[in-house]
């Protein structure tokens, strides 16, 4: 959200200033949904979409952004988005890299541990890996009956 398409989009590793403009994007997505949740202040939804939004590129050890939060101090619900967004990143083709089979992202993810993310949410993804997968399958099989 509010990042040019020439930084979204390009094939190649971004520029320590694409970057900068790149994890703007998680600023930008929470005021908007400050904002709306401001307008609308019984959604309760709303403050949990700006939680994500804010805190979905923070790390467990802290070394994150926006703001360098250290464990819990990422709402629960960032934390469960951030695993994952990096499993869906990892399992996804994108312009600057192939995708991952699901056995070398589990194990990517496995390794971050206590590091990226928090143990007790790897130690959920592992035991419900088959559900990971099985939703990967069904979009998978949504986006081929619209081709």
């Amino acid at each position: 959200m509010g990042i040019p398409d020439s930084i979204l989009l390009k094939p190649g590793q971004l520029t320590d200033r694409e970057f900068e403009i790149m994890k703007q994007h998680a600023l930008i997505g929470a005021e908007t949904l400050e904002a709306a949740a401001r307008q609308y202040p019984g959604v309760a939804y709303l403050r949990m979409a700006r939680d994500i939004a804010a805190g979905h590129h923070e790390r467990f050890d802290g070394s994150g952004y926006p703001k360098g939060l250290v464990g819990a101090d990422t709402p629960l619900s960032a934390r469960i988005v951030a695993l994952a967004d990096v499993y869906d990143a990892l399992t996804s083709k994108r312009v600057y890299k192939p995708a991952f089979a699901p056995d070398i992202a589990r194990s990517m993810i496995v390794g971050e541990s206590g590091k990226h993310f928090d143990p007790a949410l790897v130690e959920a993804f592992v035991a419900e890996e088959d559900r990971f997968l099985a939703v990967r399958e069904q979009f998978a099989e949504q986006q081929m009956a619209l081709v």
